[in-house]
């Protein structure tokens, strides 16, 4: 199957060939006919699917044909619970629809002066990419009208809900035509988010993709026992000066934490910097370029920056703390093992975290391998295997 088969317009075809996007993914194979047919959508994927473009291919498709109403109000909104995630819708629609001129679209996050979005507003504007934070508070300032509308997006549904976001969700959706086509993506249909889905959607149909155990097999996993925070971080140190680990995201538990292994990491030589979301968006965007572009080695996040942070050749994810849920351990290893590269993802635990490695391996359908560095063993016995060993010889000199 290619992306003629869906009979998209000329000008979305035209600029897949220029992307050199020729074979559409699974997800992407499913639900393009389906959305184009005018369905609405309950879609289970997960990110580096494909699923952005399976929902913007047939949505810009559907926006290539005028308006039957008049005003300046969005077509399509595409609500996403981070800043990160809405810039990297925001790119992907530039992309796609680089041949339609005519399409306007908006991005409306927090973290951003309002001067600049406002100014976007103020114009005609076909899709509007948004945080609900930042949505509500252009809605209490009578900035956004929704007459127009005739699609709306949730992107990463389940991280919107586990952000707190479901009042402002409900709130948002109070405002708009019930006559709208709703398309829905999630990690999970699971719990609160099919309960919304529920509420949202129009006899949707459903879509499930399962493509953890694919993903995962250019990524080796291991486990770390650890005593505590001190053989955490010694074992960071060493892992961070061995041969091959080039690129690395840390995954913490909390934001302050984050904070301290930074400052500690810089303080000991390493090219370090901290990601989270009391970050301003020009901090944000910053520091993930000079990620991108080699000068910083060690990206030190909290779970803001496991969904919709794109940065090629990561060659390790460390969880420092282990994640509570086995989806947020899916998209955090996902940033290593892209576009067919190999990737590591190193995890750290104690014994109290067994349960936790119990439900990853559950989720996944994969053993995560216990191991041990040389000189750098737990002193407490832990209650798994211990079947690999590492020689110091490896540490760069």
């Amino acid at each position: 199957m290619t992306f003629d088969s869906f009979n998209l317009p000329p000008q979305i075809l035209k600029a897949l060939a220029a992307a050199g996007y020729i074979e559409p993914t699974p997800i992407q194979s499913k639900a393009i006919p389906k959305i184009l047919r005018g369905f609405d959508i309950r879609a289970s994927a997960q990110t580096g699917t494909g699923k952005t473009g399976a929902f913007l291919l047939p949505t810009l498709s559907r926006l290539t044909a005028p308006s039957p109403k008049p005003g300046k109000g969005p077509r399509l909104l595409i609500l996403v619970p981070t800043r990160e995630l809405a810039m990297q819708v925001e790119q992907q629609t530039l992309k796609y629809s680089r041949f339609l001129p005519h399409l306007k679209s908006a991005c409306v996050v927090g973290g951003v002066p309002y001067s600049a979005q406002l100014r976007k507003l103020s114009k005609p504007c076909d899709i509007l990419i948004a945080t609900p934070g930042r949505l509500i508070d252009f809605m209490g300032r009578s900035k956004i009208d929704f007459s127009r509308l005739e699609m709306l997006v949730l992107d990463e549904a389940d991280r919107m809900l586990d952000m707190g976001f479901l009042e402002p969700v409900e709130q948002i959706i109070s405002k708009m035509p019930s006559e709208r086509q709703t398309l829905l993506f999630s990690a999970t249909l699971q719990g609160s988010v099919k309960t919304l889905s529920e509420k949202l959607l129009n006899n949707p149909m459903d879509i499930v993709i399962h493509q953890e155990k694919a993903n995962h097999e250019q990524i080796s996993q291991t486990l770390y026992y650890t005593d505590g925070l001190e053989h955490k971080n010694r074992l960071l140190d060493h892992i961070l000066k061995m041969e091959g680990v080039d690129r690395i995201i840390v995954f913490t538990s909390t934001k302050r934490h984050a904070d301290e292994l930074t400052d500690d990491l810089l303080a000991k030589g390493h090219r370090a910097a901290v990601l989270h979301g009391d970050m301003r968006q020009r901090q944000r965007t910053r520091t993930l370029a000079q990620m991108k572009q080699g000068e910083i080695k060690v990206l030190v996040a909290t779970d803001v920056a496991s969904r919709g942070i794109d940065v090629e050749a990561i060659s390790h994810v460390i969880n420092f703390d282990l994640p509570r849920s086995p989806e947020d351990y899916v998209h955090r290893i996902g940033r290593t093992g892209r576009a067919g590269a190999k990737g590591s993802a190193l995890s750290f635990a104690s014994n109290r975290d067994n349960f936790l490695v119990k439900k990853i391996e559950s989720y996944t359908g994969q053993k995560i391998s216990p191991s041990v560095i040389e000189g750098l063993s737990p002193k407490k016995k832990f209650n798994a295997p211990q079947r690999k060993r590492f020689s110091r010889s490896r540490e760069r000199r």
